[in-house]
């Protein structure tokens, strides 16, 4: 029995160390989190000078920093626009369906790029399906390929 109250204890102190140096640690870390300490204005002006591809990046860093840029939906309206260039009814409509500026982006991003790609011409001399490059195809509606379409015929 005295056996099994000393390893109690042990293990009841060992705990105490462990939680002990998690907690500075924890405490470490806070002291280094810009968001945590800076007033939340000068986060996102902060955030707001990275790209997409950077501030999903910085998005994984710490959960304070997803929280901070995921719920930071004017963080993305930037990129939204840049991406609207390319595919305003997609984003005109997404807009009228009331999603936030963050998903918007994520349903259209990839859209974009390979739209682009085809509305400038880059697959303009494709002879068969065997020619494109099937990494960056992606599935698109009647009216895209409508306008992908007019475009060839205007070349």
């Amino acid at each position: 029995m005295k056996k099994n109250s000393k390893r109690n204890h042990s293990s009841r102190v060992s705990d105490l160390e462990l939680n002990s140096a998690d907690a500075e640690k924890e405490k470490k870390e806070r002291q280094n989190n810009f968001v945590e300490l800076l007033p939340p204005e000068v986060t996102f002006k902060i955030f707001s000078q990275l790209d997409i591809w950077s501030l999903c990046r910085a998005s994984v860093t710490c959960r304070s920093w997803n929280h901070t840029i995921r719920h930071s939906d004017a963080l993305w309206k930037p990129h939204c626009l840049t991406v609207r260039a390319v595919c305003q009814r997609e984003i005109d409509g997404d807009l009228e369906s009331g999603y936030p500026w963050r998903v918007i982006l994520l349903r259209n991003y990839q859209k974009s790029k390979v739209k682009h790609e085809w509305l400038s011409g880059r697959y303009s001399n494709i002879c068969s399906p065997i020619s494109l490059p099937e990494k960056i195809m992606y599935p698109m509606d009647a009216d895209t390929w409508g306008e992908i379409l007019e475009a060839e015929l205007e070349r």
